[in-house]
């Protein structure tokens, strides 16, 4: 072989995806919430324990994976903890993937569990406002400049640069709060206008509360698996068509344009890896810690021009029944959003493309069919990290 050329080179399929008990969990810890998505994504896929070989874990333990491991009975032989923010899981994904596909590894189980919310009530822990004060960051953090000030000075560029509104803004908040109403899951599911999400207290500006995510509970797992496994799924496969990873700074002011995210990179590489375009993508499960995030990344992964995120999100473009449903089950916005809430982004893109996700819910082409093609688009830190990952129906 030549440097770099893969031994094998088998499809990847997702064989099972999961929720944990999600929302207002008090009574479980992080490590339950992992076993408990765990144990039901096993059930989902109708496979047995013993053919994980494979484990993706962070954010948890001083030993992440390990630990989590140890906690599920397990004894991987490939593993992964990168931890890059809510990006983490779609890079984890990417890796598996590539690992599957080499032949190191012909199961690997995704899993994350937080009890962010619950903590916090407990006072078992504080709300943090930045990442910490060593390298890097010590020259910004000293001055107030928290996590939240680096998205709203993001989205005030893009305001100044491009004419992008305010109200234009609030309409994603009010798209996703509308994709949740018919969610079970969701924690927020009451419909709310743009007039509330302006007027709402100003949490850093521009951002009033409600263009900003929830903090809940929750946990999720998603299983991938070797093309060889998928005759003995309990469901059709989705395949992993193909994916990018891309970062782009810590400091503010090494970030080159704070109207591109690293999306524009991994976006343009998961689509050509899948060998499609952006215009066939049936629904997009985009990242939405703040409204600014899923504007600028619509434009990233090419759903729009650069500039014309404001326009694209109008008139209900959004919505589960819009011409790009977009965060179908409500988003970090309104759904779940317990830290790292990239995994769920996977999870929401499967069920829709399985047709699981029942009346009121389930995202239909024109015509009527299940959509055939999704995007899932993970942002960590303060568009410090992307991850996308192209999946497709069986």
């Amino acid at each position: 072989m030549t440097s770099g050329t893969l031994s094998r080179n088998r499809k990847v399929a997702v064989a099972g995806v999961a929720l944990s008990d999600c929302g207002r969990v008090d009574a479980a810890t992080p490590y339950a919430l992992h076993a408990q998505a765990a144990r039901r994504a096993l059930a989902d896929s109708g496979l047995d324990r013993s053919v994980i070989d494979g484990f993706a874990s962070a954010g948890l333990g001083t030993l992440a994976p390990i630990e989590v491991a140890e906690y599920l009975g397990l004894r991987p032989t490939w593993v992964d903890s990168t931890s890059v923010g809510g990006a983490t899981w779609e890079v984890m994904a990417a890796h598996a993937a590539d690992a599957i596909a080499a032949g190191r590894a012909d199961a690997v189980l995704l899993v994350y569990g937080s009890t962010a919310r619950a903590d916090i009530k407990a006072r078992r822990r504080t709300a943090n406002l930045s990442f910490g004060a060593r390298g890097p960051l010590q020259f910004e953090v000293p001055y107030g400049h928290t996590l939240i000030a680096k998205y709203a000075m993001a989205a005030r560029r893009h305001m100044h640069q491009y004419g992008t509104t305010l109200e234009q803004l609030a309409q994603i908040a009010v798209q996703a709060r509308t994709n949740a109403a018919t969610n079970p899951d969701a924690l927020y599911r009451t419909p709310i206008t743009v007039d509330e999400a302006l007027s709402g207290p100003m949490i850093a500006d521009p951002f009033t509360k409600l263009h900003c995510c929830i903090r809940s509970d929750g946990g999720c797992a998603v299983l991938l698996v070797a093309e060889d496994r998928v005759p003995d799924l309990a469901k059709p496969p989705v395949w992993v068509l193909g994916s990018g990873t891309a970062v782009s700074h810590t400091t503010m002011s090494e970030w080159d344009d704070f109207t591109v995210s690293p999306a524009a990179v991994s976006g343009r590489l998961a689509f050509e890896r899948a060998g499609v375009r952006p215009s066939e993508i049936d629904l997009a499960e985009i990242y939405d810690a703040f409204t600014y995030m899923t504007l600028v990344t619509l434009e990233d992964l090419g759903f729009c021009a650069k500039g014309e995120g404001g326009a694209f999100v109008g008139k209900g473009r959004l919505l589960r029944d819009g011409e790009l449903p977009v965060n179908t089950d409500g988003g970090g916005l309104a759904a779940c959003h317990p830290g790292m809430r990239g995994l769920f982004l996977l999870v929401e893109a499967v069920r829709q493309l399985r047709g699981e996700s029942g009346p009121g819910r389930q995202v239909r082409k024109p015509g009527g069919g299940l959509p055939q093609l999704a995007v899932a688009s993970g942002t960590g830190g303060w568009f410090c990290s992307s991850g996308t990952v192209v999946l497709g129906r069986g």
